[in-house]
């Protein structure tokens, strides 16, 4: 009998083990790839439902736009787009002549929204910031566009009421503000849009009285 052959078989084995092997690293580095692939997509989707107020992002139908775009009639000024999604109603506004701003969280409707706005030939009048909206002063703003949820609704009023000027107007869509008295309503449903003048607000009026001078009779 030769011995030889019964030497031979190990080897063969191992080296299919071997193949084997290799296959199973790759397969795992594929997956594991692909999940960081997934996750770096979806995180900054996801990432705003996991905080205590969520704004997700909704797409602004035509109506809502041009609603929006009949409150800003004689309108002039700086103009900020709260939660600006994928840029369209920034990108509508600087059409009409308006210096518009969008502050978004999700940094991939941000880099979409100022390809929109290259695209359309407005980039010089827009600007797209990845921004918390908690975090950003919106003092300087003349116009103000929300898209918001209801349950942020009441801490955006009163952010807004402390930083806004008498002369500026706030654009609320699709939800109302709480305590505020709309000026202006148009729109039916989702496409309902409701204008704000803060000059006609209460705090505005006590704003006004507290820097009067007092006269003596």
């Amino acid at each position: 009998m030769c011995p030889a052959p019964a030497q031979a078989a190990p080897q063969e084995e191992g080296e299919g083990g071997s193949r084997r092997s290799g296959w199973g690293l790759l397969v795992t580095a594929g997956l594991g790839g692909t999940l960081v692939a997934l996750y770096a997509v979806a995180a900054p989707f996801v990432s705003p439902a996991l905080r205590k107020v969520c704004l997700p992002f909704v797409p602004a139908t035509a109506e809502q736009i041009q609603n929006v775009l009949k409150m800003l009639e004689n309108r002039s000024g700086s103009l900020v787009d709260i939660g600006s999604g994928d840029g369209r109603i920034v990108i509508a506004a600087a059409k009409k002549g308006f210096q518009a701003v969008g502050y978004e969280l999700n940094p991939w409707l941000v880099w979409y929204s100022r390809y929109r706005a290259w695209r359309d030939g407005v980039h010089q009048n827009t600007k797209f910031y990845i921004s918390d909206l908690w975090k950003v002063s919106f003092s300087h703003y003349r116009n103000v566009v929300v898209f918001g949820v209801p349950q942020m609704m009441p801490l955006l009023e009163k952010k807004l009421e402390e930083e806004l000027e008498c002369n500026a107007r706030i654009i609320a869509c699709r939800f109302p503000f709480p305590c505020w008295i709309p000026d202006r309503t148009t729109g039916e449903g989702i496409d309902t849009v409701w204008a704000y003048d803060l000059k006609h607000s209460r705090a505005c009026e006590t704003k006004s009285l507290e820097i009067t001078p007092k006269t003596e009779s």
